[in-house]
């Protein structure tokens, strides 16, 4: 299967999880998704991602984010793992894990890298949009686990940016100034940015962020 890039319909599956059977595409909805995998079920770093997760799914859903993670264990072993990341993360796991032991899904998405691990996905990230298509892709080695405050800064930025005609900068978070694409023009800009703009180089146009 080829490597899926930005821009990509996301592949669609039926699967089992934790939380019944699913298909992907109508369980996203009008949603956006984050899928995330992880190399295997009742390992340290795994843990503390799926409480860290579970800890912030009240932000996800602010953003209107379905969070779902995947292991290529099966469902038994995931049911089992969630009480201890419960236990020692003081947490309540509250979204879908899939079971893949067949690994389907983790080639559908090419989640495994055989020179990394010729069995267990590495950590990939997918962000999905209502549409369905791939907005983001990260992979992290099995080693570094997740920071998902910046999961959640990537889709403040592509949420704000898929309806605004801006860019985030380096650095940016909620609330602060955006960058005006360079396809719209001065003219255009005085119509689209009521709040003004600042002009640094032609190229660099900055914007209070438009949607506050």
């Amino acid at each position: 299967m080829a490597t899926l890039r930005l821009g990509d319909t996301a592949p669609d599956f039926t699967a089992e999880t934790t939380l019944g059977t699913i298909n992907f595409h109508e369980w996203i909805g009008d949603s956006w998704a984050i899928l995330f995998s992880h190399p295997a079920d009742y390992t340290p770093v795994c843990t503390t991602e799926l409480g860290a997760a579970s800890k912030l799914k009240p932000e996800f859903e602010k953003r209107n984010v379905k969070m779902i993670a995947i292991s290529v264990d099966p469902l038994p072993d995931h049911l089992s793992w969630i009480n201890d990341i419960n236990e020692t993360q003081n947490t309540s796991v509250n979204f879908p894990l899939i079971a893949d032991p067949e690994k389907k899904v983790s080639e559908l998405y090419d989640m495994i890298h055989p020179n990394a691990s010729a069995t267990a996905t590495v950590r990939s990230v997918f962000i999905i949009g209502p549409d369905k298509k791939v907005k983001l892709i990260i992979t992290y080695p099995a080693s570094t686990g997740r920071n998902f405050n910046e999961l959640l800064r990537v889709i403040d930025s592509l949420q704000l940016t898929s309806n605004y005609s801006v860019a985030t900068p380096a650095n940016w978070n909620y609330g602060e100034d955006c960058i005006i694409t360079p396809a719209v023009s001065n003219e255009d800009a005085d119509k689209k940015f009521p709040k003004g703009y600042k002009v640094i180089k032609p190229y660099l146009r900055v914007t209070p962020q438009p949607n506050l």
